[in-house]
């Protein structure tokens, strides 16, 4: 064997138990990722603690300074250095409590975690006691638990975060950084949250300040921004199955307030801020057709749920869970956003302000209208149409085909006569970019995007189908196995009419 590559036998080690902080510092690789990551766990204790106010104070973006105070039942003193043992906690007791979890947190490693990679200070007074107590803690190492002066509730401060690993800490990003995602987190869990109040101060500048007792509609509009109030969408469902239930209210945004980006959706599951492939699919499946493809919905979700419905305990900071039945959480979603764009009306209303007849500068080189040419712009000021006067898209798709068969004539015919009936109110039809088509009806100017409106017309077409008696149909060759339940099959039972006419046996 050459000399440069090391027998198995020369590097083999004994194994050993690693000491406890090396322990806590491995657990705190998973739990504290940056300082945001300290401010979610100490807000869920607060919020576990049955806080009312909340108050987060920052230095350096929260490396050099996170304190969290809240008014909650606080921790007895003789409990203090359970607190920050590894895996103690008041809120499980047996593996059962895993499935039905209604804390938000419950793994008893957060304090512990941080503790080992800080210099962790709680002061803690639960109610009944004469005083508050406090312990210190330094890189793992506690000292005594001595009295304090102090109110009922909890206040948690941690300072020089990873100074004994400084490896953690040089890929921390910088200050401004670090405190926007500490205030998106606050945030996130005050939209979730509307019964409590939060604050937020960062190196002396106020960045978050919602009040307690404000209702679901206040506090999502202070999160997304009372700029979108009017543009929000209010979204319901109540859905139960047997023994697992699943309730949601929400808001979304109209198409013309989607982004490019889904940082602007945040979903909720039991007051736990999560992200979820699933709902985000139905949430972009309720907009197909109203927006494009790249950009996303603009949407604040809160999702209810036994909590045997939901396994919370499926990632190291509880940033992702997994239900229990996917398929009943995809459909309530999309129904019930579906339902409230259905409900709307998102005809765009377009008003161009027509100048002045004294007036000769039209700006940009544009030459001045044309005699009568003042009707046109009048034409623009008129509102959006009723919802029952919306375009029609029948007499679109006649049209589209008389222009198809106007432009195209059959050989050694002649060409259609220019007092040719064509259906109201298309008059004539501009195609762009061969994805939009442009025409006009009595309210103004129609713009369609042609593949919506090709499924638009195929979905007509297949109601045509369906009218004119059952769909074709074949037998798989292995039928499909569907688990359910007593309920969904008497549901089932009720729907099998119109399913056979669907053709679906």
């Amino acid at each position: 064997m050459p000399a440069s590559v090391p027998s198995q036998e020369s590097t083999r080690r004994p194994i050993k138990a690693l000491p406890a902080l090396l322990v806590d510092q491995i657990a705190a690789g998973e739990v504290v990722e940056r300082p945001a990551s300290v401010v979610k766990e100490l807000l869920d204790n607060a919020i576990d603690a049955g806080a009312v106010r909340i108050r987060v104070d920052l230095e350096a973006g929260g490396v050099e300074l996170i304190r969290v105070s809240d008014d909650g039942s606080g921790i007895p003193a003789e409990e203090l250095p359970l607190a920050v043992a590894p895996h103690a906690t008041s809120k499980i007791a047996a593996s059962a409590d895993l499935d039905r979890i209604q804390t938000m947190g419950f793994r008893g490693e957060a304090l512990a975690s941080i503790a080992s990679v800080s210099r962790l200070r709680i002061r803690s007074r639960a109610a009944g006691e004469e005083g508050a107590s406090l312990l210190e803690v330094e890189g793992g190492a506690a000292s005594p638990v001595r009295p304090e002066a102090g109110p009922v509730g909890t206040v948690v401060t941690v300072r020089n975060l990873f100074f004994n690993t400084p490896a953690r800490r040089k890929f921390l990003r910088t200050a401004q950084t670090e405190q926007g995602h500490c205030a998106e987190i606050v945030r996130s869990l005050a939209a979730a949250h509307a019964h409590i109040g939060f604050t937020l101060e960062s190196d002396g500048r106020m960045l978050v300040d919602v009040p307690p007792g404000q209702s679901v509609r206040e506090r999502a509009v202070a999160i997304l921004g009372a700029e979108l109030d009017a543009k929000l969408l209010e979204v319901h469902a109540d859905a139960f199955d047997d023994a697992r239930g699943l309730a949601l209210w929400g808001l979304v945004g109209l198409p013309e307030v989607a982004r490019p980006t889904n940082k602007h959706q945040r979903i909720f599951v039991n007051g736990r801020p999560v992200r979820d492939r699933t709902i985000q699919h139905a949430l972009q499946e309720a907009y197909r057709g109203l927006i494009e493809p790249s950009r996303k919905p603009t949407a604040l979700l809160l999702i209810e749920m036994t909590p045997e419905g939901v396994d919370v305990n499926v990632h190291p900071t509880k940033a992702e869970v997994r239900f229990r039945d996917q398929g009943l959480v995809h459909s309530v979603v999309h129904r019930a956003v579906r339902e409230a764009l259905r409900g709307a009306d998102l005809t765009p209303s377009v008003r161009f302000r027509q100048a002045r007849p004294e007036s000769t500068d039209f700006g940009h080189g544009l030459a001045p209208p044309a005699p009568g040419d003042g009707s046109f712009a009048r034409a623009f000021e008129r509102p959006a149409p009723a919802p029952d006067q919306r375009f029609d898209f029948g007499a679109l798709r006649a049209g589209v085909e008389q222009d198809r068969l106007a432009s195209s004539p059959a050989p050694h015919a002649p060409q259609a006569a220019p007092d040719m009936p064509r259906a109201r109110p298309v008059d004539r039809i501009l195609q762009v970019h061969n994805s939009y088509l442009v025409t006009q009806d009595e309210q103004g100017v129609v713009i369609i995007d042609q593949h919506a409106l090709h499924e638009r017309v195929m979905f007509e077409l297949l109601l045509e189908r369906i009218a004119s008696g059952p769909l074709e149909s074949q037998r798989l060759l292995t039928p499909a196995v569907v688990r359910t339940t007593r309920a969904r099959l008497d549901r089932l039972d009720d729907l099998r009419p119109l399913l056979v006419r669907l053709g679906v046996e």
